[in-house]
C-alpha cells in the first residue's frame, strides 16, 4: 500500500510539473499542417557547424560539437532492431487483418505468415469475415498498428528509421531529457518528413513510461539504448510495455557485466558476473534475469525472442506477458554458477523446481550444491556467480522468421551479411545448454596445443553428444557433455601430442587432471556434420572491425564544446600510477600559484607557467 502511495504522489507530481500524454506535434520547420511534411532535403541545409549523416532510409542533421550522442557503430544494431521489429509487426497486425508489406512483397505471399502464437503456444485465429486484410507498408501511417517509444532518442535517428523502414506503426514517440536534443530531433523529423508519425517529446524517461502505465496507454515497442546501464529503467519499461509487447534494451557496460566489477553488476542487475571465458553469454543472461525479476513484481514475466552480443555492446529482444501461473516457474529459471578458478569448469545451480502434481505443477526449491568443497578435476576452489537467465536465449523460428524476411528482401540493410551470418549461426546454437567453453582456454589449462574446430567437435560427436558454436565468441564451444568427457578428450589429445610434465609443478591444475587416466577414449577423426552449415557457406559470422577504435564514443556534452576522443583520453591516461621520467617541461602547461599572488621569487626558473600580467601590487 505504502508503495502504490509513492505512485500516486509520483504520478500527480507529473501531471502538475509536465505535459499530458504525448500527442502529435504541431507542423515545425516547413511541415505541413497536415503532418505529411516535406520531403528530405526540404528542410534546408545544414547550419554552421553541422553535418549530413545517412543511416539506412534515413538522413539527419547532426553537430559537429558532441552536444548529442551519436555511434556509427551501433548501425548493426540498429538495421537488427528494424528487422526484428518488422516481423514482430507481422506477428502482432495479423490478427487484426493487417499485412505488413515490405518494397519487393507486394506480389508475393512473404508478407502473409503462418498464424502466430501467444506465450503459451496457442495459435492465435485469424480475423473472421470476407473482409480483405489491410496492407501496411513502411513510412505510412497505420491505423491500429504499433505503438513506439524510443525512451532515450538522441538525435532522433533509430525513430525516424523506424518511420521509414518499419511497416505497421501507428506512432513513434522519440523521448529524450536533454533540450538540446529534442530540438534537434524536431529538425531531423521535419527535415524527414515523418512528423505524421514521429513525436518528439522531452521528459524523464521514467517518468513517462510511468505516466503511461498511470493512464493506461501502454506502448507496444519500447527501445531502450541509453549511454552506459539500463539499470534505472527497466522496472518502469516492464510496466509500460503492452501485453505481449516487445522490449528492445542494449547494455554497454560490459566491463561490469562481463566480471571486471561484480559488485556494481549485484547493485544494478540483481546478479554476480564472473570473469570467465563465457562471460559476453553470461551479460546477456544477466539482463535476462534482471528483466524478468523486475517483471515478476507486477505478475508478469519475459519470453526471449533473440538476444545477441556484438561489438562492445549486447543486445535483447523480448516480449512482456502477464500470468500469475507462469510467473510461479521464474525461479525454476534462474540458476547460480559454480565457476572453477584452477581449470574453468563450470557448474549451474537452479534456485527453483518445477514438478507434475497431477494435472498441475508443484513449485519448490532446488537441491544441491553440484559440487563439492573443491573441484573434482583441479582440486582448486570455485566462484560463486548468478542469479542467471538458464533458459534458451532465443526463440528458434522467430530468428527463422527474420532470417527468411532478409532473404526476401535483399539489399535492405547495410550491415545484411553480418546480419545474416549472426543470426545463422544462433540458429545452430544449443539453446538448452547455458554456457560454453573455449578451445584455447581448455588447452591452455593442460599446457597443450590447440585442436582444431572441426578436430575436437568430431571428438564430443564421435561419443555421442551435441555440440554448437556461439554467436558470442568465435572460439566456442557449445555442449551438453558434462565437463568429465571434455577433459577425458583432452587427456586423450594430450596423449597424441604430448606434454612435458617434467615442467608443471605437481599442484599444478594440469599436472592434476593430466595425472588421471581417460575412460572416454577419444576419436578425432573428422566427420561431416562437424562443420556447422553457416561455415560451410562461408557467411560472415564473426567479423573484424572495420577500421581502429571502432568501439564506445565519448559521451556528449551538455554545455556543448568538442570533447576529446576516447583514443586522446586513453593516451592521456595510460600508466597515470606509475612513476615517469619527467624534465619538468611539462609542469609549463600549469600555472603558477605564487605568480598569481605576486610572490614567485624563482622568475624564469619557475618550473610552472608565468603566462599573463602579475597582479598589481597592494597599495601602501
Amino acid at each position: 500500500m505504502r508503495g502504490a502511495a509513492r505512485a500516486a504522489a509520483a504520478f500527480s507530481t507529473l501531471r502538475r510539473a509536465s505535459p499530458g500524454p504525448p500527442r502529435r506535434p504541431p507542423a515545425m520547420d516547413g511541415a505541413s499542417p497536415n503532418g505529411s511534411g516535406p520531403p528530405p532535403g526540404a528542410g534546408g541545409p545544414p547550419g554552421a557547424g553541422e553535418t549530413l549523416i545517412s543511416e539506412g532510409r534515413a538522413t539527419i542533421l547532426f553537430p559537429s560539437a558532441n552536444e548529442v550522442f551519436y555511434n556509427p557503430v551501433q548501425g548493426f544494431n540498429r538495421d537488427l532492431t528494424c528487422a526484428v521489429m518488422t516481423e514482430f509487426a507481422r506477428l502482432q497486425l495479423q490478427p487484426k487483418g493487417i499485412r505488413v508489406v515490405l518494397p519487393g512483397e507486394e506480389k508475393t505471399d512473404a508478407g502473409s505468415p503462418q498464424p502466430p502464437q501467444d506465450g503459451d503456444g496457442d495459435a492465435t485465429p485469424a480475423p473472421d469475415g470476407p473482409e480483405a486484410p489491410r496492407t501496411a507498408k513502411p513510412g505510412e501511417v497505420c491505423e491500429g498498428g504499433l505503438r513506439v517509444l524510443e525512451a532515450l532518442a538522441a538525435s532522433g535517428l533509430r525513430s525516424i528509421r523506424f518511420a521509414k523502414e518499419v511497416p505497421g506503426l501507428r506512432a513513434v514517440v522519440a523521448n529524450d531529457f536533454s533540450a538540446r536534443a529534442v530540438e534537434l530531433m524536431s529538425r531531423n523529423v521535419a527535415f524527414n518528413g515523418v512528423g505524421d508519425l514521429v513525436a518528439p517529446r522531452m521528459a524523464d524517461a521514467r517518468m513517462l513510461m510511468y505516466q503511461c502505465k498511470a493512464d493506461r496507454e501502454p506502448f507496444d515497442v519500447i527501445d531502450l539504448d541509453p549511454y552506459g546501464s539500463p539499470a534505472p529503467f527497466l522496472d518502469a519499461a516492464v510496466q509500460a510495455v503492452s501485453e505481449g509487447g516487445l522490449l528492445c534494451v542494449t547494455c554497454t557496460d560490459m566491463g561490469v557485466m562481463a566480471g571486471n566489477s561484480a559488485e556494481t553488476c549485484y547493485s544494478k542487475y540483481g546478479a554476480v558476473s564472473l570473469k570467465g571465458k563465457f562471460c559476453h553469454e553470461m551479460a546477456l543472461r544477466i539482463i535476462l534475469h534482471s528483466l524478468d525479476s523486475r517483471a515478476n513484481c507486477y505478475q508478469r514475466f519475459i519470453v526471449p525472442l533473440l538476444s545477441v552480443s556484438a561489438d562492445f555492446y549486447i543486445r535483447v529482444f523480448v516480449r512482456v506477458f502477464t500470468g500469475q501461473a507462469k510467473v510461479k516457474a521464474s525461479a525454476s529459471k534462474q540458476a547460480l554458477v559454480f565457476h572453477c578458478v584452477g581449470c574453468g569448469t563450470h557448474h549451474l545451480q537452479r534456485l527453483g523446481k518445477v514438478t507434475t502434481h497431477g494435472t498441475g505443477f508443484k513449485y519448490g526449491a532446488a537441491t544441491g550444491p553440484p559440487v563439492g568443497p573443491a573441484c573434482e578435476f583441479c582440486q582448486q576452489r570455485h566462484q560463486l556467480g548468478g542469479p542467471m537467465w538458464a533458459e534458451p536465449l532465443h526463440d528458434p523460428a522467430f530468428v527463422e522468421r527474420v532470417l527468411a524476411a532478409l532473404e526476401g528482401s535483399p539489399g535492405r540493410f547495410q550491415t545484411e551479411e553480418r546480419m545474416r551470418g549472426m543470426l545463422s549461426v544462433i540458429t545452430e546454437e544449443l539453446g538448452d545448454v547455458p554456457l560454453y567453453y573455449t578451445l584455447d582456454s581448455l588447452s591452455s589449462t593442460i599446457h597443450c596445443n590447440t585442436p582444431s574446430l572441426l578436430q575436437f567437435r568430431s571428438a564430443l560427436l564421435h561419443a555421442g553428444y551435441r555440440v554448437s558454436l556461439s554467436h558470442a565468441c568465435k572460439n566456442a564451444v557449445k555442449t551438453d557433455a558434462p565437463p568429465a568427457v571434455l577433459w577425458d578428450i583432452m587427456r586423450c589429445w594430450a596423449k597424441i601430442h604430448p606434454v612435458k610434465r617434467e615442467r608443471l609443478a605437481e599442484t599444478s591444475p594440469a599436472s592434476r587432471i593430466l595425472s588421471v587416466e581417460p575412460t572416454l577414449q577419444a576419436s578425432f577423426a573428422l566427420r561431416d556434420d562437424a562443420n556447422p552449415s553457416s561455415r560451410k557457406r562461408g557467411l560472415k559470422r564473426f567479423p573484424e572491425n572495420p577500421e581502429a577504435f571502432w568501439g564506445p564514443k565519448a559521451r556528449a556534452k551538455a554545455g556543448g564544446g568538442i570533447s576529446p576522443s576516447l583514443q586522446e583520453k586513453r593516451k592521456r591516461h595510460q600508466n597515470k600510477r606509475t612513476e615517469r621520467t619527467d624534465d619538468g617541461t611539462s609542469l609549463k602547461n600549469f600555472p603558477c600559484k605564487r605568480f598569481k599572488e605576486g610572490n614567485c621569487s624563482l622568475g624564469t626558473q619557475c618550473c610552472y607557467s608565468h603566462e599573463g600580467e602579475p597582479p598589481a601590487a597592494p597599495p601602501p
